[in-house]
């Protein structure tokens, strides 16, 4: 009776807690505001002998890391492309942590198994992909890539009569990645991971609209004809928003025997909105797909999506048999479609974030996402000694500052971008990052939270207005 007693008051101190840091992100300062000097005083000491009663431990753990978390589950948060935690999302994912399911097997989370089925449905029916692909859910767009990588690893070695789960890859055919100068580090990532090795990773370059041409594609494809070929193409580059033009380029590397993986971390999301929905014709004809849930699903951390034209190819790079497992008959195993074993629930979350929205409210979340972007980069782009280096196509913008002083160069605008963007993070009132861009230093405008508002928008154009005055 006592641990009862001693569970249920840790939980409703952290609940306490929880929702008082929710109910301060619009007022608070939205960086970090603690040195990590004082961050290592708080933390850092030694571990006890005896244990500590856990709703102290609580109250310690919420007081020692004040001033060092980022409002990123708020709505003035623009910096990489972070998500918020909807309520029902948020809510399921606690009850995830509390129901302790581990979404291996069928056989350890029935619920959690068939949840899983649920939601791979309704994505594949929102990505607009197609209804016979296979899917995981994973940690992220990075493991989402691994997992397609491995399972296009897997096919082009397997049609040139290679069995790399059996052979490894020593003495394999030499695997290759075509793909555009807009590439993300999460596919080269991928490309270490899975032994392909960078080297074997070709950036050709984009147009000045940030495409991959048609021309550059087959050059390369020409150059080594029949190599084991993976083209990853761009849904929604991290900069500006960029989609390639997916019908030709998909056809062409076809025409070549190559599989064709569409990196779309944010983009994919866009076939829920009628009108963005163009900047996806042709993609469905891709042979993987990766996404992900805490962007622009607004999932809690970790949750993103894999998807594969070829469930064949998909299951061969990642199942597992062992005896001492219970596997079923009929139903999904997930482990034999995911790189982990043993597995966080996550399908909950998402279940429960897509029932929250339906079509309607996913199709509005994404489209009000692009319309902030669009107004925090122009008008902050046109304040003085400021310029719009990319207008958003979606949710992704760049602005760059300029230095005033006669003579100046492209260094030093570089410097005052980099400065301003510091400043304006520093009122306290938003939060951006930086990037460099085409050679050129500008503050990226990511806006992914289904809390943001006009007001805050208001407030990101406000502070910088005060800085740049």
């Amino acid at each position: 009776m006592q641990s009862d007693n001693r569970q249920q008051a840790t939980l409703e101190r952290a609940t306490k807690l929880a929702l008082s840091f929710l109910g301060s992100l619009d007022a608070a300062p939205v960086g970090a505001t603690t040195s990590l000097a004082e961050l290592r005083a708080r933390f850092v000491r030694a571990l006890p002998d005896e244990g500590v009663d856990p709703v102290t431990v609580i109250d310690e753990l919420a007081r020692d890391a004040a001033g060092g978390l980022l409002g990123s589950a708020g709505g003035r948060f623009y910096g990489w492309v972070i998500g918020a935690g909807l309520p029902a999302a948020l809510a399921a994912d606690w009850l995830t942590a509390t129901w302790d399911q581990n979404a291996g097997l069928y056989a350890c989370s029935p619920a959690a198994a068939v949840v899983e089925e649920v939601c791979g449905t309704w994505l594949k029916d929102v990505l607009g992909l197609p209804a016979s692909a296979s899917y995981s859910l994973v940690t992220g767009c990075q493991m989402a890539h691994v997992t397609c990588l491995a399972a296009a690893r897997h096919s082009v070695l397997a049609r040139g009569g290679w069995d790399v789960n059996r052979d490894g890859l020593s003495g394999a055919p030499s695997v290759r990645i075509l793909t555009s100068s807009e590439v993300h580090g999460t596919t080269l990532r991928a490309a270490k991971l899975l032994g392909i090795g960078t080297s074997n990773v070709s950036v050709l370059p984009s147009d000045d609209t940030m495409h991959l041409t048609a021309e550059a594609l087959r050059d390369a494809l020409s150059r080594e004809p029949g190599r084991p070929t993976i083209v990853v193409l761009q849904a929604g580059d991290v900069n500006c928003g960029a989609f390639d033009p997916f019908p030709e380029l998909i056809a062409i590397a076809h025409a070549a025997g190559a599989w064709v993986h569409v990196d779309g971390a944010m983009g994919l999301w866009c076939n829920a909105v009628p009108e963005l929905r163009h900047l996806l014709a042709g993609a469905e004809l891709a042979d993987s797909w990766a996404t992900d849930g805490h962007k622009w699903l607004n999932v809690p951390y970790d949750c993103g999506y894999a998807f594969v034209a070829h469930p064949e190819h998909h299951r061969a790079a990642m199942e597992h048999r062992a005896s001492y497992l219970v596997h079923a008959s009929d139903v999904r195993d997930e482990l034999d479609w995911t790189p982990e074993h043993s597995r966080r629930a996550r399908g909950f979350a998402t279940w429960a974030a897509l029932r929250e929205l339906g079509r309607t409210g996913l199709s509005d979340l994404v489209a009000r996402c692009c319309r902030h972007a669009h107004g925090i980069v122009t008008r902050i782009g046109a304040l003085p000694n400021a310029s719009v280096v990319c207008i958003p196509l979606i949710n992704q913008g760049l602005v760059r500052f300029h230095d005033a002083r006669a003579g100046a160069t492209e260094e030093d605008h570089d410097r005052r971008t980099d400065e301003v963007m510091a400043a304006i993070n520093a009122t306290g009132e938003a939060f951006f990052t930086g990037t460099t861009w085409r050679g050129r230093r500008c503050m990226r405008v990511s806006v992914s939270s289904w809390r943001t508002t006009a007001e805050d928008v208001d407030r990101a154009v406000a502070a910088a207005k005060r800085v740049l005055a």
